[in-house]
């Protein structure tokens, strides 16, 4: 049916969500570069669904600014802006502690939970140096603390945030100064030692329901997360690992 935004493939429907989740995914990783065209067609044989699916899903990118339509071109990746990303920067600097404080106040026994296993988690790779298994871990991490704010609308905001302002520095490193000369990149092992022991002390904090301490402790963290984006290089480009019929469940 014209109107189905489910996909039918081995027996069971794919949705423009997950087709959705995965184009996302794609672009974050630089799979597909700024500017590049996104044709129904391509993207359909590649995500192996139909083109109803693929279309509702361009539509949901183009309202998260992923996506963008060219006059004669068609759908195309964004190509983010120096002054969206320094507002990307300062939205998420305003609303990461205003999740944490909530979170301290709404959380319930079962968000910990997780929460203390990811950290739990997140200490064991960082100290075993299993670097690449972080950023997954961090991602959960953020989104069950931002659940855990007990407002959907602040978790999704603060969901697109994460999302968003990763892709922006990865895609658009030239727009960015250089650092300044002398400037100490930190050492990755240690510094993701140091970042899953804020997450904890963050959690800690949370379980107490000490919100004022929370929303110290993610201004903190995110101060010192955001300046590190000024001293990355650019994030080399991967290829898709997206098959729609694979594609994890995270979000």
């Amino acid at each position: 049916m014209s109107g189905d935004t489910n996909a039918v493939q081995g027996g069971r429907r794919i949705s423009a969500h997950a087709v959705c989740t995965a184009i996302r995914d794609d672009i974050v990783s630089g799979a597909y570069q700024p500017g590049s065209r996104l044709t129904e067609e391509l993207l359909a044989r590649r995500y192996g669904v139909s083109r109803v699916p693929v279309r509702e899903a361009l539509r949901t990118l183009e309202s998260e600014g992923f996506v963008t339509t060219r006059r004669h071109a068609g759908a195309c990746v964004a190509q983010p802006s120096e002054r969206e990303a320094a507002d990307l920067l300062d939205i998420r600097a305003l609303l990461e502690p205003l999740g944490a404080a909530r979170a301290a106040q709404r959380r319930t026994e079962a968000h910990l939970k997780v929460l203390r296993g990811l950290v739990r988690l997140g200490r064991e790779r960082a100290q075993g140096g299993q670097l690449g298994e972080l950023r997954p871990l961090g991602d959960w991490f953020h989104e069950t603390l931002a659940q855990a704010s007990g407002s959907p609308s602040l978790a999704a905001l603060l969901v697109q945030l994460r999302r968003k302002t990763a892709w922006v520095y990865a895609a658009a490193p030239g727009a960015w100064p250089a650092p300044p000369e002398g400037a100490v990149r930190p050492d990755p092992a240690a510094r993701a030692m140091e970042s899953w022991a804020e997450h904890g002390a963050l959690v800690d904090a949370v379980a107490r329901g000490d919100a004022d301490r929370a929303r110290a402790l993610a201004t903190a963290h995110t101060e010192r997360a955001l300046s590190e984006y000024r001293l990355r290089r650019p994030i080399p480009v991967r290829t898709s690992k997206h098959s729609v019929n694979t594609a994890s469940g995270r979000n």
